[in-house]
Parts: structure tokens; sequence; C-alpha cells
């Protein structure tokens, strides 16, 4: 599932692709991932354009030029795909033609994803119950949260009403990197152990959305890069091996060497 860096490359690639072009025609798809009817983005979005992006959490956010903002959550499996032939890309359930005959398509397979309608970045946050983005969140910001809390420590980095922008894959490259087993308790773990989670969270996600923007891999000392071998797969550290569990209903890897026991 795209997290805050995967949605931190298509924010780019909007930018280089899609500002200040006037859209003249708008074709819809699969009902399902609209969440006003359909005929409420055509009237929104034609005629009209995009004059600036922000992204907060897992979201990306269009600016329109006339009014409003479209807001694009992408699943499993959506993505940005702007091109200038004639044939549409297979799964596309959002269409945009622009004056320069150039195309934008919202494709997503497996239909996870979402696309809305909204006044502003504020308001949506707001009516979402979002919580501070995972790079803007402060060292104070992360502690107030974390006090009190005697959920897990993974639930606790994949609530998007407390952070907004970490799930499955970077909450456990997190948890990996500070050497703390994604099952242990929040109120159980020490300030500083807090304090290293926060600074891994930065560290963690910057270097993964530079990673996606430049097409780069992740580093080798990296758990993500052991995700598709899955359990079985030799730590980066040491002589342990990666090994499964649930989390908070996900699938969570990690290394018991490493990370130790709850």
């Amino acid at each position: 599932m795209p997290e805050l860096p995967e949605v931190a490359y298509q924010k780019k690639y909007a930018d280089a692709t899609i500002l200040h072009k006037k859209i003249v025609a708008v074709e819809t798809g699969d009902k399902k991932i609209y969440q006003s009817p359909k005929s409420d983005f055509e009237k929104h979005l034609k005629n009209n354009e995009f004059e600036s992006t922000t992204r907060l959490g897992k979201y990306l956010f269009l600016k329109l030029k006339k009014n409003g903002v479209l807001v694009m959550h992408f699943g499993m499996t959506g993505k940005l795909d702007f091109y200038q032939h004639d044939e549409t890309p297979k799964y596309t359930k959002l269409k945009l033609i622009f004056e320069d005959d150039s195309k934008l398509a919202f494709t997503c397979p497996r239909k996870f994803a979402k696309l809305y309608l909204a006044e502003s970045v504020d308001a949506f946050q707001e009516s979402h119950n979002l919580g501070v983005d995972a790079l803007a969140i402060s060292e104070k910001q992360f502690l107030d949260i974390c006090d009190g809390r005697s959920g897990t420590i993974k639930g606790l980095l994949m609530n998007q009403s407390l952070i907004a922008g970490i799930g499955n894959m970077y909450a456990d490259e997190v948890l990996f990197q500070t050497k703390i087993h994604p099952k242990n308790k929040v109120n159980n773990l020490s300030q500083k152990q807090l304090k290293s989670i926060f600074d891994k969270i930065g560290d963690v996600l910057e270097v993964v959305k530079e990673a996606r923007i430049e097409g780069k891999r992740v580093p080798e000392s990296y758990l993500t890069r052991l995700r598709k071998e899955g359990e079985g797969a030799d730590c980066p550290r040491n002589n342990g091996k990666i090994e499964q569990t649930k989390v908070s209903g996900r699938t969570t890897y990690f290394c018991p060497v490493c990370q130790g026991e709850v």
C-alpha cells in the first residue's frame, strides 16, 4: 500500500506534469472509488486547472484554481499516469484530458483507492480525523501522543488519527531500525526508546522518500528490502532470521535477535 514516501513520489510526478493546464474533458470510471457523485467531479474539474499540490500523510491534495481540492488516496495499487498517446491505460478510474491534448489517468487495479472533493486541506484533515503528518510532527507532539498509551507501539505508529502517513511497512522499518519489538506496549517503553523511535520516523521516511523519487533501492541495512523474501530471510545486522507475526491485524516482520522479546 502506498505510504507517505510513495505519495511523495506521486506529488512530485503531478508537480512536473499537470499544473496550470486547463482540463477540457473528464471521464469517470468505477463509481466505488468516488466519495461524491461522479457528476460532482465532472462539474468541479471540467474547465478548471490544478494550481498546486500538497501531501498530508497518505493523501495527495490537488488544489483547483476555481474552487476546492481534488483529494486522492491511492489504496493498495493506485497511481498517476500522465501520457500523450491515445490509448487509455488499463484500470483507469479517472481520466482528465487537458487543453494541449495531454492526459492524466488515475489507475488502480485493486479498486481500493478513493477520490474525494474537499473545500481545503484543513477541512479534509478535520473531517477525516487525520493526525499530524509524520514528517511534520515535533518530538514534543510525539511524546505527548505516546503518554499514557497502553497499546502496541506498532499500532500507535499506524494510527492515522494520531500520526498520518506511516503504514504497515514503514512501521516495521522504524521499529527494526530502533531494535524495538513491534508488540511492545507503548507505556512499557522508556523515554529514551520513544525519542529513538521519533528520530527514526524522520530518518526512515526521508531515506525511503528520496529512494522512491530517485528510483533507487533502499539501503541494504533496511528490513524493507527483505519483505518479499519474508520469514526466514537473513537479518542484515546479525545471524538472526526474520520472523513473521500479526500486530493490530497486520502481517509484521521483525528480527528476534535485534528486537528482542516483548
